[in-house]
């Protein structure tokens, strides 16, 4: 073989080698490709799996809230007007005047109790949700709690009517208990605040703070279970969801929907 077809020889042979690497590389670069396509496809499918599965939790709650108003007002409340009319009846044929005040303090706290009772009954039965706006629901867990007189909650909006779904209400509604709820019993705080706003971006925009201990969020393992829940609710609509706390800073929580362009 002679010089020529030797250097031939080996510029082929080189050819084939580069050509060969590139093949190569390409494929592995497809491969790479293909691979993270199908894991961004699979984790989108588990996203929405998720949002689905948090939805349907959500349809079930609900179900199972109007079930237990329909027991309470079916079964409870009709025993305790059954034992208030007991009560009555034996205050009218009591001639004891020790024995009749006592009867009538007994038969104001059942009286209570009923209505308390029916109050509740008709929160679960009617639907209260979907009946009420978000402002008016809000409100009336702030009212709920400061008649507790434990933590003083004050709610500021910039809104009267938000035209919202019952899954959008649900969620905002659920995740100001959650807060309020992990507030009461684990910041000790003395303060709440909300705010609920809306802005020609947003379409609502959820504040909620305490002046309670806080927490170091690094150190919470998994943010413990009513925080994952708000954070999982937030998810289920598509919100932005932001917490931050520190100790002795008290925490803070901001919910935000943007709207769609």
């Amino acid at each position: 073989m002679g010089k020529t077809e030797l250097l031939i020889v080996i510029i082929l042979f080189n050819i084939f080698f580069v050509m060969f690497v590139v093949a190569v590389v390409i494929y592995i670069r497809n491969y790479r490709q293909r691979k993270k396509e199908y894991l961004n496809e699979l984790e989108i499918k588990n996203e929405i799996h998720q949002k689905e599965l948090l939805a349907t939790q959500l349809e079930i709650q609900q179900g199972t809230m109007q079930q237990i108003g329909r027991e309470l007002h079916d079964n409870i409340g009709q025993k305790l007007t059954l034992v208030s009319l007991y009560v009555q009846q034996m205050l009218y044929e009591n001639k004891v005047p020790e024995a009749s005040e006592r009867i009538d303090q007994v038969s104001q706290i059942i009286n209570q109790s009923l209505q308390d009772l029916r109050s509740l009954s008709k929160t679960l039965t009617d639907d209260n949700i979907n009946q009420k706006e978000i402002v008016t629901l809000i409100q009336e867990e702030v009212h709920n709690t400061n008649s507790f007189k434990k933590c003083n909650v004050s709610f500021e909006h910039n809104v009267e009517q938000l035209d919202l779904g019952f899954v959008h209400k649900n969620v905002l509604l659920r995740i100001t208990q959650e807060f309020i709820q992990n507030s009461l019993k684990h910041a000790h705080c003395k303060n709440i605040f909300i705010s609920l706003n809306a802005s020609e971006n947003i379409l609502w925009e959820l504040k909620i703070h305490d002046d309670g201990t806080g927490f170091d969020t690094s150190q919470t393992k998994s943010n413990g279970i009513g925080l994952t829940n708000m954070k999982n609710r937030a998810e289920i609509i598509g919100a932005d969801y932001q917490l931050q706390s520190e100790r002795n800073t008290g925490t803070s929580l901001k919910i935000t929907l943007k709207k769609q362009s």
